[in-house]
């Protein structure tokens, strides 16, 4: 495994490779995850692939060392192309993201990457829908020392089929979270109420990658028609619903490793 850290502009970002001589895959993780959200994907697919991983700005280990607490799109985009550059991913490669990771992967997939090939993204929509406002606006009111009443409010949001030892690891990243990462919580989750659509950020109908979105049947803050509606806006993508599952899919089953397994065999040949 290579492990190490890369200084990119304003911000320190650690990244991690388990080598290996078969496809590249490169992941990303959602808001306020860390690399660590992988854990379970790395045991199953390690002795596979070669996978890269890694935590952006805020995120586990990820620094700002400078600048305002909030990172752009287009800044997380030039730092997924850093990590790339370092990791050496030089043969053609696959995106599998979760949540925003995904719209950081089709902001890079529509800057016309050449060795990028597939992108799987999980839990992925255009708009935030009614409950994800509610819940972010919900969040935004509780001051900031009830630190585990904000994690208490997603977890019923969104989080409810998670296992118990994963909520009680969200209860205590909010319980020991820096007043930065709250900030950029925040901030991020105003962010996305104000952007509304992602055809805002991003020129989806330029995306001429194939293109897989994983939808839990049970989220509650994505929309199935919204999924659909996505995936009508990329030339070459289509939809796998994951039954019995909600927003974290392969984090609330690990069978749903299962469905990334078929899609790796057919797609990543």
């Amino acid at each position: 495994m290579i492990k190490d850290i890369i200084k990119i502009g304003r911000f320190e970002i650690p990244f991690r490779v388990y080598e290996n001589s078969g496809p590249n895959l490169v992941c990303l993780n959602g808001v306020q995850q860390s690399m660590a959200m992988w854990h379970t994907f790395i045991r199953r697919f390690s002795g596979h692939y070669r996978i890269t991983v890694f935590d952006f700005p805020n995120q586990g280990k990820g620094k700002i060392l400078s600048g305002p607490a909030n990172v752009s799109v287009d800044e997380q985009v030039d730092i997924l192309k850093e990590v790339i550059k370092a990791a050496q991913v030089k043969n053609d490669f696959a995106v599998c993201a979760a949540s925003w990771g995904g719209v950081v992967a089709l902001a890079f997939a529509a800057k016309k990457q050449l060795n990028l090939k597939r992108l799987i993204l999980a839990s992925i929509g255009t708009r935030p829908n009614k409950q994800m406002i509610e819940t972010i606006k919900k969040g935004a009111e509780i001051e900031e020392e009830k630190r585990e009443e904000m994690a208490h409010t997603l977890i019923q949001s969104f989080g409810q089929d998670l296992p118990e030892n994963i909520k009680q690891k969200i209860m205590t990243q909010f319980r020991t979270m820096s007043k930065e990462n709250l900030r950029s919580f925040y901030e991020h989750g105003l962010f996305v109420i104000s952007t509304q659509e992602l055809s805002s950020l991003i020129d989806l109908p330029s995306i001429n990658i194939r293109t897989i979105l994983l939808h839990g049947e049970r989220d509650t803050i994505i929309d199935f028609e919204d999924v659909k509606f996505l995936a009508s806006q990329i030339p070459d993508c289509e939809i796998r619903i994951v039954k019995n599952a909600g927003h974290f899919l392969h984090l609330e089953r690990e069978g749903v490793l299962d469905i990334y397994d078929e899609i790796f065999r057919n797609e990543l040949k």
